[in-house]
């Protein structure tokens, strides 16, 4: 019988996803394992693989297609095969998983007779589950946490244990898709002075993602300046020493520790708004926008940044930096972020205006260092002026969650924590 193509759960808290690609069409071979469709799911793109050899017999969901995980996405199965667009087995609909001693991605499945969760199975186990119509209720797994395993699912088959006689599945049309949400279309212009370079999922995932934020919150941006006079010289002593351990010592990895030392005095700027009240968040998540070049950007988050050291949180910054470029981020890699910073000095900007990360409270940005002429206060010599390498910070915050004051204190804690390195 044919094998259905489900949408995977791509992460805790990715329940859905929006097809990208198809790497095959219908009536192609394909391998178990191999790359099957490209999904996305908040700018990370995901191959899902095959969960069986055979032909591609249908695809049930195109390109550009929202779907929530467990949607039938295709059917696999031998070339001519009937029942194509027959729904799963009963043994194969609903929870999804990842299996350590398998490299595909999750695939759905549940049991009729269960009363309770059975927690995440692997396709190689979904598939050999729906080969010997096995209850899978009924074997006992010995994997981390109970997790039922391809060797436990074999054991069972081979002590001859008898199958679950099901009714037949009723035919189910695929569930479902929800299509992107349409942007208003700019007037057509025609002639060979225009040329229209369609929109990647990518950019078109940003464009909606900002509108939206501008629509959320009200935006407020206060700038100030600070002296990157002890940043750099510590910098400088320590940059060999953190390249000896393989990690790149940036200036990202000082304004981070700055903004945690900030946000620690000032919790109120680390949470996000609702209509029941202010949700103050008690872990420190930094999200960092990644410029992906023309193809646009992507914010991966430093989990608990807190609790990281300087060394720390550069290891973290080069990882997940180099890893976004490369396309290889996980989808949970960029969710749950509870601030952000946006290092566009990197481009020689000397101060920006960004736009909130919804639904956080605010978003720093750093602009270029830059030595610059500065009047400084010395105990002999009075004011005196002398040249500093200074540095920007805009700060763009939610007012329904703070007013100026505050946020003033916040990014004043900032440069604090900057010029007293």
């Amino acid at each position: 019988m044919p094998t259905p193509v489900l949408m995977p759960r791509l992460g805790e808290s990715v329940n859905e996803g929006t097809i990208s690609k198809w790497l095959k069409a219908p009536g192609d071979k394909v391998e178990e394992f191999e790359a099957l469709v490209e999904v996305n799911t908040d700018k990370v793109d995901t191959e899902i693989a095959a969960p069986a050899s055979g032909t591609l017999l249908k695809i049930l969901v195109e390109n550009g297609a929202t779907v929530s995980a467990g949607t039938l996405l295709a059917m696999i199965g031998e070339a001519g095969e009937a029942n194509a667009e027959a729904a799963p087995p009963p043994a194969m609909q609903a929870v999804q998983a990842a299996e350590p001693e398998s490299p595909a991605p999750a695939v759905p499945i549940a049991a009729p007779a269960r009363t309770g969760d059975l927690g995440f199975i692997s396709p190689v186990v979904a598939r050999i589950a729906a080969e010997h119509n096995v209850n899978l209720t009924q074997v006992t797994g010995s994997g981390l946490g109970g997790r039922i395993t391809k060797k436990d699912v074999l054991a069972y088959v081979e002590q001859g244990a008898a199958p679950v006689q099901a009714a037949p599945a009723p035919v189910q049309p695929p569930a479902p898709v929800k299509a992107p949400t349409p942007l208003p279309v700019a007037p057509s212009i025609s002639g060979a002075d225009s040329e229209l370079i369609p929109h990647t999922s990518l950019r078109r995932a940003i464009a909606e993602h900002m509108v939206l934020s501008k629509h959320t919150s009200p935006h407020v941006t206060t700038v100030m300046e600070a002296d990157m006079s002890r940043v750099t010289a510590h910098r400088l002593a320590n940059k060999e020493a953190f390249a000896k351990d393989g990690v790149n010592l940036t200036f990202t990895a000082y304004f981070i520790s700055a903004i945690v030392s900030a946000l620690k005095a000032f919790p109120m700027v680390n949470s996000s708004w609702s209509e029941a009240g202010i949700l103050v968040h008690r872990q420190i998540n930094l999200g960092m926008a990644v410029s992906l070049g023309d193809e646009g950007l992507i914010v991966p988050v430093i989990k608990n940044a807190d609790s990281l050291s300087l060394l720390g949180l550069a290891r973290s910054i080069n990882d997940l930096a180099n890893r976004a470029r490369a396309r290889k981020l996980l989808p949970d890699e960029v969710k749950g972020g509870t601030f952000t910073i946006t290092n566009h000095g990197t481009g020689s900007s000397l101060f920006a205006t960004p736009v909130i990360n919804q639904p956080q409270c605010g978003i720093l940005g750093a602009g270029a260092i830059q030595k610059r002429a500065v009047v400084i206060s010395d105990p002999s010599l009075g004011d005196v002026i002398a040249i500093r390498p200074m540095v920007y910070l805009s700060f763009t915050f939610d007012h329904r969650i703070l007013d100026g004051a505050s946020a003033d204190h916040f990014l004043a804690k900032v440069v604090q924590s900057l010029q007293n390195f």
